[in-house]
């Protein structure tokens, strides 16, 4: 059977339109409402992250995107059409955590397979190239590592000219050579005017690659803007010391404009929304911290200060 023929990629994305648009989206599973009236757009030329907890709907939101589930309710658009639709054009690739590859077939076969199905498709060798498996063209894909098999999905996700890349969990089990080499490719697809949805646990990697971050939780959308608004919005700053002898932890905990505490041995770490006022309490009790630090939130502390205040709101409305 001979294969479908493989048509030249474009030279670019449509502009002027927005990529994504979800509006009032629901999906509950039995009483589960892993999807909660999800409102957001994306557009062309952005890096996004998404992320939340586990259990934030992260996955459920890529499924409804992907067409993979339809909602409860709600219109989802993609590139101002149905995700099937978009995805049958072949204007969205997708590299996700759930699903096996095709074990019985080298890396090379499975890739020519993908190219030959994409309406859009790049040429084979330069798939592999760009996603350096080259070298491993003709193993056997279940004979691959962790990471190996990453890459495998990532070139599966790139085989076209794709305008919008959705990644899920993109860079679990890749060293840090692939790591770096994955996203310069992911950011010169940014460059050429693509848009990036990327959902992962490694915030320090959101904090370095997106332009844009999406906070879910349990279902509903709680924080929408760059990394460096999403710490501002956190209002609070850390303050980082060591003592020495027996800590008092009750008292750190009864210090003015307190978000949180953490003791580890003779290292306290606090987030405060008033660093001033809390380093003169610390020094009102009596306490002579040593190795003081005081700075702005990282994305990661930012994020559990988010989440934990929008637990605290949830449980007050109950």
């Amino acid at each position: 059977m001979t294969a479908p023929a493989v048509q030249t990629a474009t030279d670019g994305p449509a502009t002027g339109e927005p990529v994504v648009g979800f509006s009032g989206v629901n999906k509950s599973f039995g009483p589960v409402h892993a999807v909660a009236d999800l409102t957001l757009t994306l557009h062309p030329g952005e890096t996004v992250a998404l992320l939340g907890p586990n259990g934030a709907g992260k996955s459920s939101a890529l499924d409804l995107l992907l067409g993979l589930r339809n909602p409860d309710s709600g219109s989802i658009k993609v590139f101002g059409t149905t995700p099937a639709q978009a995805i049958a054009q072949g204007r969205v690739g997708a590299m996700l955590q759930s699903g096996g590859l095709m074990e019985d077939v080298t890396v090379r076969e499975i890739i020519s397979l993908a190219c030959a199905l994409h309406p859009r498709a790049y040429p084979v060798d330069e798939v592999l190239a760009t996603a350096d498996i080259t070298d491993i063209g003709d193993r056997k894909v279940n004979k691959l590592s962790g990471g190996q098999e990453q890459r495998v999905r990532f070139a599966l996700a790139t085989a076209g000219d794709n305008d919008l890349i959705v990644l899920d969990e993109p860079t679990v089990g890749m060293d840090v050579t692939a790591r770096q080499a994955f996203w310069a490719t992911m950011r010169r697809r940014v460059d050429e005017g693509r848009t990036v949805l990327f959902a992962t646990h490694y915030l320090e990697e959101a904090d370095a690659i997106a332009d844009r971050v999406l906070v879910l939780h349990r279902g509903r959308l709680i924080a929408d803007g760059t990394a460096a608004e999403i710490k501002a919005r956190a209002g609070a700053r850390r303050i980082t010391f060591d003592l020495q002898g027996e800590i008092d932890e009750p008292a750190l905990r009864a210090l003015p404009h307190l978000v949180g505490v953490e003791v580890s041995g003779a290292t306290v770490r606090i987030r405060s929304d008033d660093a001033d006022a809390t380093v003169h309490a610390v020094y009102g009790l009596g306490l002579y911290p040593r190795n003081l630090e005081v700075a702005g939130l990282g994305l990661e502390q930012a994020f559990l200060a988010i989440t934990d205040a929008a637990s605290a709101e949830e449980e007050e409305e109950r």
